[in-house]
């Protein structure tokens, strides 16, 4: 039988999903926690990455024009050379380059994906390992590197390789890779940016893969799958545009002090036996 997720919690977990995606904060440790605390079954890493296509749906749709002008110019320069050094076909390649890491990192641990890194005392310690490292990051960035300029394909794989920290549940797609882009010294809209279009193709590829276990034994059902997807992308497009927009004037304290007491709440409640951190 699958997983009993009813509209209720598809409802929450939609709601969930939309606010934190865009976040620093880690939307599938969000998930995970929030379900323990309901004491709902955990949905799984095929839920989680299912309705993160809602999500991403709404990255497309805000940032449609460049992702458009990035596909047409990509494509074009395969058999135009002077587009090539056009900076849409560019960051195309780059792209590609900063999406290997993760497939790979997947591919190679998509067992440990689904059951230990799914343990609330490893979700509470990369919350609030990770929330040291963005503070780390936000105090010492010059804050000047824009993307036009200064990407290049060794930067393109760091900001990979931070993408891929994500799949653990707690160091979030966002903060791992916005980390890395200021301390590369990017502008913090530009960090943010990059991060969104970078996520595209691993979350679509991903979410894509894990449709095919909804409904099976161990797994959500259908109907309240589509209504959580829904959801986040609805919420998920407020969340990105204020994202942004607050990001551009204000530091990442907020977001760093929040983890960090989630990571602690989260330690407490399972040392003390509220939360059993497998269930």
């Amino acid at each position: 039988m699958p997983k009993l997720i009813g509209w209720f919690e598809a409802v929450v977990l939609g709601l969930v999903q939309g606010l934190t995606e865009f976040l620093p904060i880690s939307s599938s440790a969000h998930i995970r926690v929030v379900s323990a605390l309901f004491g709902w079954t955990d949905p799984g890493a095929a839920f989680t990455a299912v309705i993160q296509i809602g999500t991403e749906a709404a990255v497309v749709i805000y940032f449609r024009k460049e992702i458009w002008e990035i596909i047409s110019t990509w494509v074009r320069s395969l058999w135009t050379p002077d587009l090539r050094s056009h900076h849409a076909a560019r960051m195309g390649w780059y792209i590609i380059v900063g999406t290997l890491p993760i497939v790979v990192l997947g591919l190679l641990f998509k067992d440990s994906i689904e059951t230990v890194f799914r343990d609330l005392r490893l979700i509470a310690t990369t919350l609030i390992v990770f929330a040291v490292i963005l503070w780390f990051a936000d105090r010492t960035a010059r804050n000047k590197l824009t993307l036009q300029r200064h990407l290049s394909f060794p930067h393109a794989l760091i900001y990979g390789f931070a993408q891929s920290l994500a799949l653990i549940p707690g160091v979030s797609r966002s903060g791992g890779t916005v980390s890395a882009g200021l301390l590369l010294d990017y502008r913090r809209e530009e960090a943010a940016k990059y991060s969104f279009l970078l996520a595209i193709p691993a979350v679509l590829g991903a979410g894509v893969l894990e449709l095919f276990k909804i409904g099976e034994a161990d797994s959500p059902d259908w109907g309240p799958t589509i209504l959580a997807t829904v959801i986040s992308f609805v919420v998920g497009y407020a969340a990105v545009a204020w994202f942004l927009k607050y990001i551009s004037t204000h530091r990442f304290t907020g977001f760093v002090i929040y983890r960090i007491i989630l990571g602690l709440v989260i330690i407490a409640l399972v040392s003390t036996g509220v939360l059993d951190p497998m269930s």
